[in-house]
């Protein structure tokens, strides 16, 4: 399979993985809409919403709310969006989803200091 996010779920490529177990995968986007932009995915290949199974749905809407949790507590956000796209709007074409923290005034962090903020608190 040619899915990017297969790849990046098999560590055949390279992310600023800052969550994993059996079914779920989170990275940091690494085209931030604004720093901590995370994006989580099941590890099986699921095309959309339609697709995925109730389980790992599950299990990707607990993973979002645990590194919401830590995203608000060491980035200091003042507020948060979920983001899920189906069909013309997803750029990758593998469920997933965006958590995309906004700020009242834009932080410095580059992606590793963030990687390792989350990383070690998730």
């Amino acid at each position: 399979m040619n899915c990017l996010f297969c790849k990046i779920a098999n560590h055949e490529l390279d992310a600023y993985i800052i969550y994993e177990d059996d079914l779920t995968l989170a990275f940091l986007d690494i085209n931030p809409i604004s720093p901590g932009h995370t994006l989580i995915i099941p590890k099986a290949h699921f095309l959309d919403l339609e697709a995925i199974d109730q389980p790992t749905l599950d299990n990707l809407m607990m993973v979002a709310k645990k590194i919401n949790i830590v995203i608000k507590e060491k980035l200091n956000i003042d507020g948060l969006r979920l983001v899920q796209n189906n069909g013309s709007f997803q750029e990758v074409p593998h469920f997933h989803l965006h958590l995309i923290p906004h700020y009242q005034e834009k932080p410095t962090y580059n992606l590793e200091q963030i990687k390792l903020l989350l990383k070690q608190s998730i």
